[in-house]
């Protein structure tokens, strides 16, 4: 498993061509950061569009997880037909539909190794969103519900690993910055305010809110490419999170 606040190295198909490594680590890291990237959104995907228990919802997500695995859907994968987040739904929808009907959901953590899931907080994710399945019009719907939990997905995996990265480097009043400003979004909050409230002279706080948002930019545009299936896909990605075009 990868530690926190370890990068994806950036190349080109990464986390695709290191998944199907011959180098054992190379492709368990690379199998980490793709399962981080998109065991919640599967799971509240699946659990909203098939209205199933949370329990039954995470034994599908296991599941597919496994299978992805098994029967090496990486490999199958074509970037010039679609994106590699859209390939990876359409699995799901084909896993869980394959389950449903058979009614053979199986419990198979223990072939689900790379990343700790915390079901819990997933829940606890989707009841502060208050979304009732039911009030989900359309497919369409839920493809934009899925697109959105992956886009906080990867934010909130690039947060984490800027925590990490401050800890480890002394830096975690600039983390302190970072999250009362960006994270916590509290109205009216100045750089000001924030100077007084950590007792800080303004020109630091400014200073380390720099170093702040610009690692954190530079951790998830990291996590991004790596997660892209083409450099023109990250290019036109990073234009539509970012409003630019990485340079």
């Amino acid at each position: 498993m990868t530690t926190q606040g370890e990068s994806f190295p950036l190349t080109r198909y990464s986390v695709l061509a290191a998944a199907s490594s011959n180098d054992s680590a190379e492709r368990s890291r690379a199998l980490d950061v793709l399962f981080a990237a998109y065991w919640r959104p599967i799971y509240k995907y699946l659990r909203l569009k098939y209205s199933q228990a949370p329990q039954d919802a995470q034994d599908l997500t296991q599941g597919f997880f496994a299978e992805l695995l098994e029967r090496e859907l990486l490999a199958r994968f074509d970037p010039v037909k679609s994106r590699l987040r859209t390939y990876l739904r359409l699995c799901a929808d084909s896993f869980a539909l394959n389950e449903i009907k058979a009614a053979s959901c199986k419990k198979r953590g223990g072939e689900f190794m790379h990343v700790a899931l915390d079901f819990s907080a997933a829940e606890d994710d989707l009841r502060a969103q208050t979304i009732d399945p039911a009030s989900i019009p359309s497919p369409e719907s839920l493809e934009e519900f899925f697109e959105k939990e992956w886009i906080r997905s990867l934010f909130s995996s690039s947060v984490e690993e800027l925590k990490a990265l401050c800890e480890s480097r002394g830096k975690l009043k600039a983390f302190a910055l970072f999250e009362s400003y960006d994270l916590e979004g509290e109205e009216n909050l100045s750089y000001a305010d924030l100077a007084a409230r950590h007792g800080m002279p303004f020109t630091d706080v400014n200073n380390q809110m720099a170093w702040a948002r610009r690692e954190f930019r530079r951790i998830a545009m990291e996590r991004l490419r790596a997660l892209s299936a083409s450099e023109e896909e990250f290019s036109r990605e990073a234009k539509a999170l970012f409003g630019e075009s990485p340079v």
